[in-house]
């Protein structure tokens, strides 16, 4: 087993949508000599940029930011893929004596990478993709389950029902290797990670707050153009991926008249609280996270001293 001290120094911010992580991790790189990289899944893509709540460059303060804004809406792009370039930003910056602070909300994205999961190339076929999503588009996403519990339950159990993709992958695993999902992930943690990890997740004691948070976002989003923006996006090629993501799936009933807009901001509110509570249950299950209660502080400069605080007792 790797010794702790050869391990490389990783802070990782988590938490729900709209709890305060990227303005954490700036705060943190900023005192800590290091660069953020993002976890999240939608923030890599070009073009999506009000909607996913990428920072600005007002925002970044100077910090450089890694992973965001990179990819083609056309581009599929896997946990796998995720975790071969954060790798490498992460030995690039420990190499350049960068403190690297990742900066997210996909916690498969954050753990997949943190516990070195490793993961095959020999087992895609894209021929039984497409047949598992037209039987989830003929049959229902409930065919996908039943299928999928047949053979490994844990994973059926584990994966949301609205993950579809992640669904399809499972079944597409032990359909070309006779291996589930479940099992390949136990086989995957046998190799050590390379990282030490000091994970720090927001929340709030009185979730009405963090839930005003969201709403609030949403309409500052539609101020700042989330609106035209949303409506680029889902007439480009690929927009696939966008009709995947909160903030403008649901623009698309209004989009085709079949809704009035305030409807459809009311849905993106709604959704984004539903996906801020999957966050959560997701996030809790980690016990190695230290929280912090955004509403026991005066002030966020007092949350910034709180969480150094826990860097601090790392050592680094």
């Amino acid at each position: 087993m790797m010794d702790k001290k050869d391990r490389i120094p990783v802070v990782a911010v988590v938490g729900p949508t709209a709890s305060g992580k990227s303005r954490l991790a700036v705060e943190i790189a900023l005192n800590k000599n290091g660069e953020v990289i993002s976890a999240d899944s939608m923030q890599i893509y070009k073009g999506m940029d009000i909607g996913t709540a990428k920072p600005t460059e007002e925002e970044m303060c100077g910090v450089p930011h890694h992973l965001i804004n990179f990819a083609e809406l056309s581009r599929p792009f896997s946990v796998a893929d995720y975790v071969s370039l954060a790798s490498g930003c992460v030995s690039e910056l420990s190499a350049r004596g960068k403190l690297p602070v990742l900066a997210g909300g996909t916690g498969l994205y954050i753990r997949s990478l943190l516990q070195n999961i490793q993961f095959t190339e020999n087992d895609k076929d894209e021929a039984l993709r497409k047949e598992l999503a037209q039987k989830a588009e003929n049959q229902g996403v409930q065919a996908l389950v039943e299928e999928l519990r047949g053979f490994d339950p844990e994973s059926a159990e584990r994966i949301h029902p609205n993950n579809i993709g992640r669904m399809i992958r499972a079944i597409e695993i032990y359909r070309t290797t006779g291996i589930t999902m479940t099992e390949q992930l136990n086989r995957s943690r046998q190799t050590p990670s390379p990282y030490d990890a000091c994970v720090i997740g927001l929340d709030f004691k009185d979730r009405q707050k963090l839930y005003k948070r969201i709403n609030l976002r949403v309409d500052s989003m539609m101020r700042a153009g989330l609106l035209a923006e949303a409506e680029e996006v889902l007439g480009r090629p690929g927009s696939q991926t966008a009709l995947q993501a909160i903030g403008y799936k649901e623009l698309l009933p209004y989009f085709r008249s079949e809704c009035t807009l305030e409807d459809a901001v009311e849905s993106i509110r709604r959704e984004s609280r539903r996906y801020a509570k999957r966050q959560l249950t997701w996030f809790r299950r980690d016990g190695n996270i230290i929280w912090i209660m955004m509403d026991e502080y005066e002030s966020f400069d007092e949350v910034v001293q709180q969480a150094l605080r826990i860097v601090d007792q790392k050592g680094w």
